[in-house]
């Protein structure tokens, strides 16, 4: 799944963001795979372990069990900061803070809105992001720093229709 996952992106980014030989690039493409296979497994295999370990221990499954095997998993597998980590950190920062918004109108924590919210999320996290970028560039995540500068710095400069079909950042004194 790792692989199936990461393949994909790493390809992507690294043909349009970094330079390199083609050796070099394909080279950081297997081991981003690779990377975000292992640790996947790795984080999986320690999942189940210790969730049948606690439920053998204690005779039964307890909702406490996944948190606390989920935490030693994350832990261990993820607890490094590196790109491939960041990069699943953060997908599931997004999917946990939809996850508990909609858990908490559904237990009654929070009233059921009126209206959708996702235009005010999606007005807030883009005016967010922007002004991150604009004043706070470095606090950014470097994918998202090169993306953004791609979409709004580099832009500013065209020469002919290969900057929007190939990249606008030549290299080249054509």
């Amino acid at each position: 799944y790792g692989a199936k996952i990461r393949a994909p992106h790493a390809l992507v980014m690294t043909f349009l963001f970094k330079s390199g030989s083609l050796r070099e690039k394909l080279k950081s493409i297997a081991q981003a795979t690779y990377t975000h296979s292992r640790n996947l497994a790795y984080f999986v295999s320690t999942y189940k372990g210790l969730m049948a370990l606690q439920s053998r221990l204690q005779g039964k499954k307890i909702p406490f069990h996944s948190f606390f095997a989920a935490c030693i998993g994350g832990w261990l597998v993820f607890g490094e900061n590196n790109p491939i980590n960041s990069q699943i950190i953060m997908y599931l920062l997004s999917r946990i803070l939809f996850g508990l918004s909609r858990l908490a109108v559904e237990k009654g924590y929070v009233p059921q809105p009126k209206q959708d919210p996702f235009p005010l999320v999606a007005a807030l996290v883009w005016g967010t992001v922007l002004w991150l970028f604009e004043y706070h560039r470095q606090t950014l995540q470097p994918s998202l720093q090169s993306s953004m500068t791609y979409l709004y710095d580099d832009s500013n400069v065209w020469h002919d229709i290969s900057d929007f079909l190939i990249y606008n950042k030549r290299t080249d004194s054509k």
